[in-house]
């Protein structure tokens, strides 16, 4: 249990995208700090075993790691996992309750608006299937939470946007739209769940080599161009991310909300 020297001692954590990335780093990261561990994500069976490795060394420091392999932006799939949590976190023995819910969820289309095939075109279909993924299903989640009475005062809400949410990169359109759509969202959050003692904030990260950036046409060109410009000549880590976030997720922290937090040794101040 929670304790003043142990404040995240036997706490839960959902991580969307628990997989891979941002996600598994703050998923070891917040067990490492004493959290169990729920987690989502969407694997194909070559995957999978990630997945597995991750949930292993969550239980090999004596956290419990439940992961569910769906897609997290299905409303059914989300009921029951959500079903799931309830069940555990209410057993004897438990707190009952989840201090952090992180998303990182990177699955959108990476086509340009316009081409000269009109096919090759980001669709409607598409662009709804990317905002609903990567921001509206952050709404989802905190509404589900909330309602089942899982998270409460002193909850943390974090999601990974990027500097695509203001910026622009040729196929990254629908991405961005939805990264600007998750930093509102976040906005909207902090208005309505500060009176419930819950803080909400978007964490930026600077360019990092993780297996979403790697789908973006052109990333080589990012990683060079990141590179060259981070005063500390380097790329962001996972592990630089999910060091905030386990600094964040203590109580202490209570007053910072609402914020877009830059999480990317200078990157983004250097033009």
């Amino acid at each position: 249990m929670a304790t003043d020297d142990q404040p995240l001692e036997g706490e839960w954590a959902v991580i969307l995208g628990a997989s891979s990335g941002f996600g598994e780093a703050v998923a070891l990261e917040l067990a490492a700090c004493g959290m169990n561990i729920v987690g989502v994500h969407l694997d194909r069976k070559s995957t999978l075993p990630n997945a597995e490795r991750i949930q292993g060394a969550i239980r090999a420091i004596g956290r419990e790691a439940l992961f569910y392999n769906v897609n997290a932006a299905d409303a059914e799939k989300r009921r029951a996992v959500i079903e799931a949590i309830r069940a555990k976190c209410r057993t004897a023995g438990s707190s009952g309750t989840v201090r952090v819910l992180f998303h990182s969820l990177a699955f959108g289309t990476l086509k340009r608006f316009m081409t000269d095939k009109p096919g090759d075109a980001v669709s409607q279909s598409q662009m709804e299937m990317t905002l609903d993924v990567m921001a509206n299903s952050l709404v989802y989640w905190v509404q589900a939470l909330y309602a089942e009475g899982l998270m409460g005062r002193g909850g943390r809400i974090f999601a990974m946007t990027s500097a695509g949410g203001a910026r622009v990169w040729a196929t990254y359109g629908a991405v961005s739209a939805a990264k600007a759509a998750l930093e509102s969202h976040i906005r909207q959050l902090t208005l309505e769940l500060a009176p419930m003692g819950i803080t909400a904030n978007a964490i930026m990260a600077g360019v990092t080599d993780t297996p979403a950036l790697r789908k973006i046409p052109g990333s080589d060109t990012m990683i060079d161009m990141a590179q060259r410009k981070n005063p500390s000549g380097r790329l962001t880590t996972p592990k630089d991310v999910a060091d905030v976030i386990g600094l964040l997720s203590h109580p202490k922290t209570h007053w910072l909300t609402g914020n877009v937090l830059y999480v990317d040794g200078g990157e983004f101040i250097v033009d």
